[in-house]
């Protein structure tokens, strides 16, 4: 799936050995820590897709100007801003620049390496004039200092004196122009190449109205107050030379720029280092000149350690990241080297978030607008709750965070309790589109089950009691009044009817964004049903266990006494569709009733679906943009039997578009447990190779770090059969049958596991920590750090071969006694006339 003369394979390094002059490559080699975030833009600065200096958390707002407006609709628009741009060092030799346009590059190489955290890369350039220039770059930003980035530069003519020149320099791309603007090119020509919902927002005023600025010797500093949104950044940069050669130094500083510029006479041979040490702060409120100073004492503590030392504690930082981390796929290390990309990225979209939320881009690039969604929750939380708890701890919080605004906003539609964002940086709904997006309740379900998941996992009960349960009884109340009852009189043989009545939640959108606004969505009502039991359960251990903690929690939350057995009760008896005609559950009430779409039959230049058809032609058919109902057969998977999923997988594949990135990993889940293992593999691949082959056209954008995420739990949950149900950890393997072995570290309840599966045998080791109880196809073990747990596998579960089909179904009929049919809808650019049926 990717160009190996290119990129060749290496377990732990990215390696570019040509230059492209293409977004997806700034964004495979950005770098960042999760509040920072440098693309990877070459430092010459000149021609790129996006100019990005991303810093989570830091934007603009605007009003939102809708079309026909309703009470209720999103009225605040929040977008990333591009912070003040660091990477450029020009390099120019005898005067001429160093621009790949016209350079005759004589060798290239770009390499992330994924164990040290440093980007590098080395470049030789024969000028016009035939002077050999070896140009070698490097850059980190630091995981242990959140505020900094470093940038080292060294050039050296090998074979003749020369004049060199190098102008390190401090740009505000985000109202800049021309080769300062920091614009998408892809954004500039929406116009004409379509409108993509993906990208970012453009705003046309200025953004960064400037403040202090100055220059004392080598450091220079620049700062800015957002326009709207009144938040405040500032960069302050130290430049360090190192040279035999004889040189001279000159400044300039504007507003909107800072220059360092350093005119050496090079002798042959001789190399120029230059150092750039680079602090960034933001502040919701905090003047600009609070935040230079911020970054002034940031760089004083450097300049105190040493350049060497960051170094250094970068790559011991990333040797105890990889320890508690590191999935490991014997025999392929092409799979390999992608699998620890993609972790590599998690780390750098949230290591550092501390209490911020983690984009859906990360700190990598500007798409969805550098807002947060229900990405964390599902696809990221997973991955850092098994293997970096503190920085699930600090996600949640966020969370925590966002419940004001949270509650506001469900007062505002008519609900009690706290309804949480779609899409948002400040806490606030930011999306304009509210069929999908407001109307997926089902975030609030999201981020209860996250919260569930992390305290089960970990044991942090403390942090649960403090300020996670106030998150589960917002949530839980939204649901109670949300939903609502419906009785049915049963009649039975006697003549009494049994008065069922079964609890209903209707005017939502599931996950799926190709089905929108309908009744008893499968995948929100059996989410909603985990967060009032869970709402139920933790209220009644915390005043059981910890009263003066309950206590606590009634004042925060106005907890009624009768509020648990209300949720208990709606919990029991929510709706969860069933089509007995079809023996699956529909995705929703009316979903069978739609029209089925032809997805074997439409072309590729139809796809993505939401690029090329009005949502209102999607909606009127069964297609999917993601896996729904799969989604909720994996999370929930103990309330579902076998057979039910294996007939709900066959049922929906073939209907699933892929069009959302969040789709294969959990296809991938769910057909290595009911038995397609081929076709898991290849959903896995697809997952993998989102980004590095740019699978959907928008890795320029940045990462898709939710993917990303997801790829871990195909790994651990999908071929490892981790699941970790109601708190009890157990697995049921599902190893590819060409790989010699997977092994995967886990944090369990304080202890450190490691687990390793080969075709014949799981073997679990505790390196430290109390003792682990799992079980193994339901066989019970407790392994310790003096024993050794190794269970002997018989399989590696049921094997089907080839993939679902839509014509299993062929034969079959709705409920109504109408046969299901696939189609494709009609493109014309004329009105049909049907003509009248006699």
């Amino acid at each position: 799936m990717i160009d190996r003369d290119r990129f060749p394979v290496d377990p732990w390094r990215l390696i570019e050995t040509r230059y492209t002059e293409e977004g997806v490559g700034e964004t495979l080699f950005s770098v960042g820590n999760g509040y920072l975030g440098l693309r990877g833009n070459h430092i010459e600065g000149r021609g790129a897709h996006e100019h990005g200096t991303f810093i989570n958390g830091l934007h603009e707002t605007w009003p939102i100007r809708h079309a026909e407006q309703a009470y209720g609709f999103a009225e605040v628009g929040q977008t990333i801003v591009n912070a003040p741009d660091a990477k450029v060092m020009r390099v120019y030799v005898d005067d001429e620049p160093m621009s790949f346009d016209v350079a005759d590059v004589r060798e290239y190489s770009r390499t992330l390496d994924m164990r040290t955290g440093v980007l590098e890369r080395i470049v030789v350039w024969e000028t016009p004039s035939g002077k050999r220039v070896r140009i070698r770059d490097e850059r980190i930003v630091s995981f242990q200092e959140r505020h900094l980035a470093i940038l080292r530069l060294e050039v050296t003519v090998e074979n003749s004196d020369a004049p060199v020149t190098i102008s390190c320099q401090l740009l505000n791309r985000q109202d800049g122009a021309g080769v300062y603007a920091g614009t998408p090119d892809a954004a500039k020509k929406k116009k004409a190449d379509g409108f993509d919902p993906r990208k970012a927002e453009k705003i046309a005023d200025r953004v960064l109205e400037p403040a202090e600025h100055w220059q004392d010797g080598m450091r220079s500093a620049l700062s800015y107050q957002v326009a709207d949104s009144g938040m405040t950044v500032a960069v302050v940069a130290d430049h360090i030379i190192d040279t035999e050669n004889d040189y001279n130094a000159r400044t300039l500083i504007e507003a909107d720029i800072a220059k360092n510029v350093f005119r050496v006479q090079a002798k042959a041979g001789v190399p120029i280092r230059i150092t750039k040490l680079v602090s960034y702060h933001t502040s919701r409120g905090v003047p600009p000149r609070e935040l230079v100073d911020r970054c002034r004492r940031s760089l004083d503590r450097v300049a105190v350690e040493g350049v060497q030392t960051q170094f250094q504690r970068q790559e011991e930082w990333l040797t105890a990241f990889w320890a508690r981390s590191d999935v490991q796929i014997g025999g392929r290390d092409d799979l390999q080297q992608a699998t620890r990309w993609c972790l590599f990225q998690l780390a750098q979209a949230s290591a550092r978030a501390d209490g911020t939320g983690v984009p859906a881009k990360g700190v990598s690039g500007s798409g969805y607008s550098g807002h947060y969604f229900w990405d964390t929750e599902i696809y990221v939380l997973p991955f850092l709750t098994y293997t970096s708890p503190q920085w699930a701890r600090n996600a949640l919080r966020a969370r925590v965070h966002m419940l004001p605004a949270a509650r506001r906003r469900a007062a505002q539609l008519n609900e009690a309790g706290a309804l949480f964002p779609w899409r948002t940086i400040n806490g606030e709904e930011a999306s304009a589109y509210y069929a999908a997006g407001t109307a997926q309740y089902h975030i609030n379900a999201d981020v209860s089950f996250a919260l569930g998941k992390y305290v089960r996992a970990t044991g942090d009960e403390e942090f649960l009691r403090r300020e996670g349960a106030d998150v589960a009884v917002e949530t839980a109340r939204l649901w109670a009044t949300l939903g609502f009852w419906r009785g049915s009189t049963v009649v039975e043989e006697s003549g009494a009817g049994d008065g069922i009545q079964t609890f209903h939640i209707h005017g939502v959108t599931g996950p799926d964004e190709y089905t929108t606004v309908v009744n008893d969505n499968l995948y929100t009502n059996v989410m909603a049903r985990y967060n009032l039991r869970y709402a139920a359960r933790i209220v009644r251990e915390i005043a059981a266990d910890f009263p003066e903690d309950y206590a606590q929690l009634v004042e925060r939350t106005d907890l009624g006494f009768d509020e648990a057995e209300s949720w208990e009760r709606a919990a029991e008896a929510m709706f969860i569709p069933y089509s007995d005609a079809l023996g699956i559950h529909p995705q929703d009430s009316l979903f069978l009733e739609r029209e089925v779409w032809d997805l074997a039959n439409t072309p590729d230049s139809q796809r993505p679906l939401l690029l090329h058809f009005h949502p209102l032609v999607i909606y009127r058919f069964q297609v999917l943009k993601q896996a729904d109902v799969v989604l909720a057969l994996f999370l929930q998977g103990n309330h579902f039997t076998p057979e039910e999923k294996r007939a709900d997988f066959d049922y929906y594949d073939p209907l699933t578009t892929g069009d959302s990135t969040l789709s294969a990993v959990v296809q991938s889940i769910l057909a290595a447990e009911v038995g397609y293992q081929e076709l898991a593999q290849e959903y896995f691949e697809q997952s993998l190779f989102v980004d590095l082959h740019d699978l959907h056209h928008n890795a320029a954008d940045g990462v898709h770090v939710a993917s990303a995420g997801g790829v871990w739990t195909a790994l651990v949950c999908g071929f490892g059969g981790m699941r970790d149900y109601a708190g009890e950890l157990s697995f049921d393997p599902r190893l590819p049958a060409d790989w010699p072995s997977l092994s995967f570290p886990l944090q369990w309840q304080g202890s450190a596991v490691q687990v390793t599966i080969t075709a014949d045998e799981l073997r679990v080791r505790v390196s430290e920590g109390a003792p682990v109880p799992f079980t193994v196809r339901d066989v019970a073990y407790i392994a310790t750090v003096d024993e050794v747990v190794v269970v002997p596998l018989a399989d590696q579960g049921p094997i089907i071969a080839g993939r679902p089909s839509l014509r299993q179904f062929a034969e079959a009929r709705r409920s109504d006694g109408t046969l299901l049919s696939a189609s494709v809808p009609v493109i014309t650019t004329t009105i049909p006339v049907i003509e009248p049926i006699d």
